[in-house]
């Protein structure tokens, strides 16, 4: 009995079309998920999509252009990448770069003195 063998799916090439990021495992199965399900794959350029290597063994695949990793069991699972959520500094900031900042400005706390 050999030892070494796995029945975890691995994959084995990867091809990207304008809709798809489709997987061919060693078992002979053939999975696709829509590229939608990876905000930054559907972001990036042709040649960024283009750009990526297996990990590992065949576990998932890196993009290094756009930082993205998708593992065969999430695609397996259809378990999509998360768009990270804005933190609200960071959203004013890019306000205050594209001029979008508001224009109104703070008056002080007007106070009546007790006279007695």
């Amino acid at each position: 009995m050999n030892t070494a063998a796995s029945n975890d799916p691995r994959i084995q090439e990867v091809r990207i079309t304008e809709d798809e990021i489709i997987a061919y495992l060693v078992d002979g199965r053939t999975i696709s998920v829509p590229l939608a399900w990876s905000w930054r794959l559907s972001e990036a350029t042709p040649a960024q999509r283009a750009n990526f290597r297996l990990i590992g063994t065949g576990q998932g695949v890196h993009w290094p252009d756009v930082d993205e990793d998708l593992s065969v069991e999430g695609m397996l699972h259809g378990v999509p990448a998360r768009r990270p959520k804005t933190r609200p500094a960071a959203a004013a900031s890019r306000k205050v770069r594209r001029g979008e900042a508001s224009t109104k400005r703070m008056q002080p706390a007007r106070t009546k003195i007790a006279r007695g």
